[in-house]
């Protein structure tokens, strides 16, 4: 299940807006928007460049996630 809050925090530690990330991801906005809403349903390929732009160390705490709290 996907943790949006770990998302959006990763979002802040790597200061990128979500307009940014969607530009480097070459998806829409609203797309991205629509993406982080609905349970995360990127693409593998999506995810491992999320993984890359955001240097996110541990990914399956977001993409992954178990526990929601």
């Amino acid at each position: 299940m996907f943790n949006e809050r770990k998302f959006r925090a990763q979002l802040v530690l790597a200061g990128i807006t979500v307009k940014e990330l969607a530009e480097k991801l070459g998806i829409n906005e609203a797309t991205l928007y629509r993406k982080i809403g609905s349970d995360g349903r990127f693409t593998r390929q999506e995810i491992n460049n999320l993984i890359e732009i955001l240097d996110i160390k541990n990914p399956e705490e977001i993409f992954f996630a178990k526990d929601l709290t």
